[in-house]
């Protein structure tokens, strides 16, 4: 994020801060800086997918000391990636980055990667504990600093960015704000958070005259997310010293900058060192990239008293206006606006095995009917498509993990029952397509009927479909100590829900505390076996790409089905000791035998899975296992033994395919 270079540099001084007391103020936050921060706490387990109750409880934490110093936090959220995709070779590089962070995890080294579900943990968070938030149409800095500006408060971010815009409250850098660290006053002032305040003034006295309108300009020939250094590598060897400290170049660009009164000047003089055929691109190319270092004329603050967003890149982009809203309210991810923008969309790597297909692989018949639902009527900025004239499904443009390395691929769209290619219901008048309509879409994309999940608590029929799914379509086959610890997972989860929230119509049950109580103690009991299993961890990957893409489409569909609280329904850390003791101690499978409500809900879930894939398919395939290694002793003149799980198969599943579960040895 940012300027290369310009945090180190900032922070290694540390005079260019002053000490600031935050208390009973509006704040501007910048959502992505914040959840990455909170997600990276350093006891944190990168390695198997996340926990995302503790994330989700930081998050509860972080807002709960807001409130207590008086502070009114606003969230801003970054959208899509914009009709432009400026940023696209920047989102290359760094999906590359996030790649290679997740192959050193997976083989033990140290690192950080964010869970695939973090961001909608934080949104739902926001929405739990009524933190007003807004999600851009596509980047959020310019939006952040306007509403700031506005409202002349501070900004509390971790992007360099923010270094550059003129701010009237000020920066806060998040790794500078004490929110852990929370202090009292004498009354009446009251307690607040310390932090350091970033000074534009105090760092343009450390060059001398330098002009803080000369910042945009010294951030864009310096080079950031939308601008790289190529056409100034001219100007850079004659004005700047080889060699020396790490930060040379950005010194002794600024020191240079400090000799002009304004940008055109500056500009001006750069172009002489360039040659004559390149100064007029140059100069368009700076002057249009300082532009985005001026506050957006987006009035977030009509959103916040009233929800009105209006937004001209996203009236020209000539988006359903239910879509536009959807997205502004953080009710649509922005996976979808760039599948239907741009027609191309990343997705994010994780902690999984490098020599099998990415995970994502197993959700791609999901994506394509989120791809159908988008693009079955072709964009305003496809007008000359060639899949118009041929009436040719629509492709997109995939980026995706294949070994160790990024790669491209073009997938296409679904073709969608009739109900959803009638003319009377394009994009724009989805929601007007019968609820019963947009259910069975979704369920017979997961390959379940609604009969089979009623016995399910509405809340958790969406994660049950969408692990029946999983179950069908995973590569290496899902094991049966798998299923189990993941639905065991689930459970703990519900029990966690009714005990720390308990609904106050309801008497609270002395058996579901008691059997809290002993889970508690089994989580502090140390794991006699606590390696990592890759292939495990691949197939739990699996799933969250499963669950990632069902929600992306029951959202898309106006959730025809109840949305999950993601915060209690993955526990990487758990899940994966559960697989682990459920190898060598069956008896786990009776965690919560002290509740009857609990061990009632696993038996549900367990069935409904059961039913669905198929009525007698444990038993089959412990037979099937049986007869099969039966066969391999007795083929001992075979130079290969015939293996006795269930072969691979290298095409991708469709919803009707059915695939068993592996039993465990």
């Amino acid at each position: 994020m940012g300027v290369p270079g310009l945090t180190g540099f900032v922070e290694e001084r540390g005079v260019f801060f002053t000490e600031l007391r935050v208390r009973d103020t509006k704040l501007v936050i910048d959502g992505s800086s914040l959840y990455h921060r909170l997600c990276f706490a350093p006891d944190a387990d990168f390695r198997r997918g996340g926990d995302y109750g503790a994330f989700a409880a930081a998050v509860r934490d972080f807002f709960g000391v807001l409130r207590a110093c008086g502070v009114a936090p606003f969230v801003v959220l970054d959208g899509g990636r914009g009709a432009e995709d400026r940023k696209l070779p920047t989102l290359r590089s760094r999906a590359a980055e996030q790649l290679r962070a997740a192959h050193r995890l997976s083989r033990g080294a140290g690192g950080c990667l964010a869970p695939l579900l973090t961001r909608e943990v934080f949104v739902q968070a926001l929405g739990r504990l009524g933190v007003p938030f807004v999600q851009c149409f596509a980047e959020a800095d310019r939006e952040i600093a306007g509403l700031a500006n506005r409202w002349g408060c501070p900004v509390l971010s971790l992007d360099s960015d923010f270094f550059v815009f003129d701010l009237a409250g000020g920066y806060c850098p998040l790794s500078h704000f004490q929110w852990q660290s929370v202090r009292a006053a004498a009354a009446p002032q009251g307690c607040y958070v310390p932090a350091r305040c970033f000074s534009a003034e105090r760092f343009c006295g450390h060059f001398g005259r330098l002009s803080k309108a000369l910042l945009p300009l010294f951030a864009v020939m310096h080079g950031n997310d939308f601008v790289g250094l190529q056409a100034l590598e001219a100007f850079f060897s004659k004005v700047c010293r080889p060699g020396g400290g790490k930060h040379l170049r950005l010194q002794g660009l600024l020191s240079w900058l400090a000799q002009f009164a304004e940008p055109a000047e500056a500009v001006d003089s750069v172009l002489k060192y360039l040659k004559k055929h390149q100064r007029e691109e140059i100069r368009e190319l700076l002057c249009a990239s300082m532009e985005d270092y001026a506050p957006s004329d987006v009035n977030l603050e009509d959103f916040f008293q009233n929800g009105s967003y209006e937004c001209e890149a996203a009236r020209k982009a000539d988006l359903p206006q239910w879509v536009f809203d959807a997205l502004a309210k953080g009710k649509l991810a922005p996976f979808i606006i760039n599948a239907l923008i741009l027609r191309s969309t990343f997705l994010r790597v994780q902690v999984e095995n490098m020599q099998r297909p990415s995970a994502h692989s197993t959700a791609l018949p999901i994506r394509q009917v989120i791809y159908g639902l988008l693009l079955r009527v072709s964009h305003s900025t496809e007008d000359a498509s060639p899949s118009k004239e041929t009436n040719e499904l629509p492709l997109v443009c995939e980026f995706d993990r294949c070994q160790k390395t990024i790669k491209k691929t073009f997938v296409q769209a679904a073709s969608l029952p009739p109900d959803f290619c009638d003319d009377r219901f394009p994009l724009d008048k989805l929601m007007e397509v019968p609820v019963s309509c947009r259910q069975m879409l979704l369920l017979e994309t997961l390959g379940v009927k609604m009969s089979f999940l009623e016995p399910v608590p509405s809340h958790l029929q969406l994660p049950v479909a969408v692990t029946c799914y999983w179950i069908r379509c995973s590569e290496p086959k899902v094991k049966l100590n798998q299923l189990k610890a993941l639905l065991l997972m689930i459970v703990s989860g519900e029990l966690q829900r009714i005990t720390d929230d308990p609904d106050p119509t309801v008497l609270p049950a002395e058996d579901d505390s008691v059997a809290y109580s002993e889970f508690l103690k089994w989580k502090e009991k140390k794991l006699q076996n606590n390696d990592f299993d890759l292939d495990a961890a691949h197939n739990f990957c699996q799933w969250q790409c499963c669950l990632q893409m069902g929600l992306y489409l029951n959202q898309l569909l106006g959730t025809p089905l109840s949305e999950p609280d993601l915060s209690r329904l993955y526990t990487g850390t758990l899940v994966h000791r559960l697989y682990q003791e459920l190898k060598s101690a069956p008896s786990v499978e009776n965690l919560f035998i002290l509740s009857p409500k609990m061990a009632q809900i696993y038996l549900v879930l367990l069935n409904t899975v059961e039913s669905v894939v198929s009525p007698d398919f444990f038993h089959k395939m412990t037979k099937t296992r049986s007869e099969s290694c039966k066969k391999r002793k007795t083929s001992s003149k075979k130079k290969t033994a015939t293996r006795c799980a269930v072969p691979e198969t290298q095409h991708l599943c469709s919803v009707n395919r059915f695939a068993a579960l592996e039993v465990d040895d």
